[in-house]
């Protein structure tokens, strides 16, 4: 397996930081050649570590469902299937922004992701919405500028969970973040647009889908400027059909399965590119 792109950019920024600190320093002698040179053995390549985000917890419930299900509850049950699929594999490390029913804010999401070197983070919600005729999923990438109306009132609910939290809460200094944006964004979009189409494609086979399901908004837990990440909306809370079938762990597994897909064929295209390179 490839090494994975984002540990390629942390490495390249650590020996940029090194080099900008011997450059005003005394030249060092090189060291004497081996008498006998050993060859060196290569490092393991470490499996890429998956940051999954179970939307809502604690205090705040997410979307309350037609009979009174909580998206918080749905979000978390499929986040911990798809954690045991993708350990399955064989491929992937995983952890999860909470591992209980707890409240944490969207910045704390985007931090524990970037604390701990994800590869990639997937955030896991169900929508509401006034319509309850309307139904299916649909996966949403970061934007300034939402892809539609319906788009930016979502982000809006999604973004007001950090009403529930310390306003006081900062994860990360705004010049780290600046720098890192700098360094990585617009390769930061093309992974998160890449994990995107993926996901669509593997749920046009498995799990009913939206019109137009690739979307984008200005969501909070996807502003990671060196993480592609996605949100996915399961289907709607507010939609019988849709909330029956989240409460099933059959099509939670359905769902969790198509997200397994999408990201082992997001690591193959993405070693792909790398030895074509």
């Amino acid at each position: 397996m490839s090494l994975p792109v984002v540990l390629s950019r942390r490495l390249l920024l650590a020996g940029a930081g090194s080099l900008a600190g011997t450059a005003g320093g005394s030249a060092r002698a090189a060291p004497a050649p081996s008498a006998r040179p050993r060859r060196a053995t290569p490092a393991p390549q470490p499996r890429p570590l998956i940051m999954l985000d179970p939307g809502h917890g604690g205090k705040d419930p997410g979307a309350i469902g037609w009979s009174g299900t909580y998206e918080k509850h749905a979000a978390f049950a499929t986040a911990l299937e798809l954690q045991l699929q993708l350990q399955a594999t064989g491929r992937f490390r995983v952890l999860l922004t909470r591992t209980a029913d707890v409240f944490i804010p969207l910045a704390g999401r985007v931090a524990r992701a970037q604390e701990h070197g994800a590869a990639l983070f997937v955030s896991v919600h169900a929508d509401s919405i006034g319509n309850p005729g309307i139904r299916g999923a649909s996966v949403y990438t970061l934007a300034t500028t939402a892809s539609d109306a319906e788009s930016a009132a979502l982000a809006e609910r999604e973004n007001s969970a950090d009403r529930f939290g310390d306003p006081q809460f900062r994860a990360v200094s705004p010049q780290v973040a600046e720098i890192l944006a700098s360094l990585v964004r617009q390769e930061t979009r093309s992974g998160s647009a890449r994990l995107q189409r993926s996901v669509v494609s593997a749920f046009d086979r498995d799990v009913l889908l939206l019109p137009n399901p690739a979307r984008h908004a200005g969501f909070v837990v996807l502003k990671a400027a060196d993480i592609p990440s996605v949100l996915v909306e399961m289907g709607f809370m507010s939609n019988p059909r849709d909330e029956a079938a989240l409460r099933q762990p059959a099509h939670r597994a359905r769902v969790a399965n198509a997200l397994t897909r999408a990201v082992s064929a997001y690591f193959e295209v993405a070693g792909s590119a790398k030895m074509a390179g």
